[in-house]
């Protein structure tokens, strides 16, 4: 088990695309292949790169006026199947799921929306659940996935990637992890708090 894993397939779904262009351009330099949904997609194809969309491997659109996108077996087996696992590997081959080795998130603006003054219909339209779920699943997964849980930490990969090409360390991977966690709890909380009151 190679503790040193190489970036081949990032998913990228993300809100805010403000500072994402330059680690695009890294990661498609070091050819890391992209896969993103609806806006993402159409932002990553504006840059020049080549960008499959993830109902081609779901083979589902994007339903419930967007609320189901990116929540399905290939998506999430990809990201969580254990590449050490002879079943695992075995499972993602007989299932046609694909390798997903980075996970890019940036979620929905909660707390921006609650601030806002916008109604109680628009605030829990802004409840992430795909993104939350994919944060999850990459930081459950470390071993194998980098999770990049919002645009706070998009320098910080870029700085690896420019340092040591689309490779990632052990520690470096929980680190990610240990960001994304937090990321997921404060989120929460801040949903309970608006809930609460």
């Amino acid at each position: 088990m190679s503790e040193t894993k190489k970036i081949k397939t990032a998913l990228v779904s993300v809100f805010h695309k403000d500072g994402l262009d330059e680690l695009l351009a890294q990661l498609h330099e070091n050819g890391v292949q992209f896969l993103s949904t609806g806006g993402t997609q159409t932002f990553i194809e504006s840059l020049g790169y080549p960008c499959q969309k993830v109902e081609d491997v779901t083979t589902y659109p994007s339903i419930l006026g967007g609320r189901v996108k990116t929540l399905h077996p290939k998506v999430f087996g990809g990201i969580l199947g254990r590449r050490e696992l002879e079943g695992d590997r075995e499972q993602m081959a007989q299932y046609e799921i694909p390798e997903i080795d980075l996970v890019i998130v940036d979620l929905y603006p909660f707390e921006q929306t609650v601030a806002s003054g916008a109604s109680d219909a628009d605030i829990i339209e802004k409840i992430d659940i795909g993104g939350i779920s994919l944060i999850r699943a990459g930081a459950k997964n470390f071993n194998d996935v980098v999770i990049v849980p919002s645009k706070a930490e998009y320098g910080k990969l870029l700085d690896i990637v420019k340092a040591q090409g689309a490779e990632t360390t052990l520690e470096q991977r929980k680190e990610f992890a240990t960001c994304a966690f937090g990321v997921s709890s404060h989120y929460d909380t801040a949903i309970h708090n608006w809930f609460k009151k």
